[in-house]
């Protein structure tokens, strides 16, 4: 397949999608209380006393509670028994009953209170603030909200709620795999007419504005993030400041991804528009040889180290690296998905915890040459009790990236 000859318009491509978003279930409230359980399950095997949750990822995984963070302290208390309660600015307590869906009491502050002190306070009332016990605030708590309850000196220990937060969500439900499932076949969608319209003299602004209105017309809210690259761009894995004008057998790479119900797709394609080279197609099939090594190595029991290094050593076999060095993998091979875009654990060497079902990764062992190109292909896979299984299948050659000849 030769991209680009014959393109198709961009209103014509964007009117061969339609809305995917039919019969995407959300969490259920169910599914919330569990999560709740098993936190607390992990929190008395550690002999933490009470986690908090600050705005972002976290309260939205364990509660359901969508609220952005910011410099005012919005969150929850989980004890290690009992019910939680919520945390938030007293002007934002009716906005927040109308958005909670595992019913809680809000505490409040004003603002010319500490919303710190609030926090102790809600600890006494739920019977955890003695001294010593150990209070677990999740990772992506601003430093501010930590500084100022180490300046109240409340005499609890805090910790980190890293050892409760990510055995609970690196580890995906059913209801999970179906939304990641359902972002994935949406933004794979997006990425076949994004390459449909590719003609000589587009720019990468103009892509990604079309991927913007395209994932929109599958029905998410737009683009979670698009990054667009052409010619020797290609090879800066998270792209560079100024827009590429594309020319005939330029590599084109496009890495996006959407939203739906909050969980992530993140897809890149690499493919040449034209007729490639033999460079290009032997570093292709170099990126493609490296993806399906880390694949078959991703089996249960196995590390995630090990899936890391299965990619390297492909990669090494056919001249690049070692290692991390460049001409090579400059990043890790893949990372976990669900809320965030980065989640645990990592395929990455140093990070050993093994492979159980449930987990979701990225597969994206990139080539990056200075200079000259960059390929990546980045799918994802889900562990299941067969090994791992694909969300969208893989390129199939450069010549057919989208396997549109099958």
């Amino acid at each position: 397949m030769t991209l680009g000859v014959g393109g198709t318009s961009q209103a014509e491509a964007l009117a061969s999608l339609s809305d995917m978003m039919t019969g995407a279930v959300p969490i259920a409230v169910d599914e919330y209380r569990a999560r709740i359980a098993r936190a607390q399950a992990l929190m008395q095997a550690q002999d933490i006393a009470a986690m908090y949750l600050h705005a972002g990822t976290n309260l939205a995984y364990f509660t359901g509670l969508r609220w952005s963070s910011s410099e005012r302290l919005v969150g929850a208390i989980v004890p290690a028994r009992g019910a939680l309660c919520y945390l938030a600015p007293s002007f934002e307590v009716g906005t927040l009953r109308e958005l909670v869906l595992l019913d809680a009491p809000i505490h409040a502050w004003h603002e010319d209170e500490s919303p710190y002190r609030l926090v102790l306070d809600s600890l006494a009332r739920l019977g955890v603030a003695a001294p010593g016990a150990r209070i677990a605030l999740c990772e992506s708590t601003p430093f501010f909200v930590v500084d100022g309850l180490r300046a109240l000196g409340a005499g609890c220990e805090l910790v980190n709620a890293v050892t409760v937060t990510a055995p609970c969500r690196m580890r995906k439900s059913a209801s999970e795999f179906a939304l990641i499932q359902r972002a994935h076949t949406m933004t794979l969608a997006v990425h076949r007419a994004a390459a449909s319209i590719l003609h000589e003299g587009i720019t990468t602004t103009e892509v990604v504005a079309f991927i913007e209105a395209a994932h929109r017309r599958v029905g998410a809210a737009g683009s979670y993030f698009c990054i667009a690259l052409f010619g020797a761009a290609t090879a800066f894995p998270h792209g560079v400041k100024h827009p590429q004008v594309l020319a005939p057998g330029d590599m084109v790479l496009i890495d996006t991804g959407c939203l739906v119900e909050r969980y992530m797709s993140d897809i890149t394609r690499s493919y040449v528009f034209g007729t490639p080279s033999d460079r290009q197609r032997a570093v292709w099939n170099s990126e493609q040889a490296a993806q399906a090594a880390a694949f078959r190595a991703a089996q249960l029991g196995a590390t995630c180290a090990s899936v890391d290094a299965a990619a390297r050593r492909s990669l090494e076999a056919d001249g690049f690296g070692p290692g991390y060095a460049l001409p090579g993998l400059p990043h890790r091979t893949g990372h976990g998905i669900g809320l965030d875009i980065h989640e645990w654990p990592y395929l990455v060497r140093g990070d050993h915890t093994v492979l159980d079902v449930g987990m979701c990764f990225s597969n994206e062992p990139m080539i990056c040459v200075p200079g000259e190109l960059g390929v990546r292909h980045e799918d994802h896979f889900h562990m299941t009790e067969r090994g791992p299984v694909w969300f969208t299948q893989p390129s199939a050659s450069i010549d057919d990236p989208f396997g549109l000849s099958t």
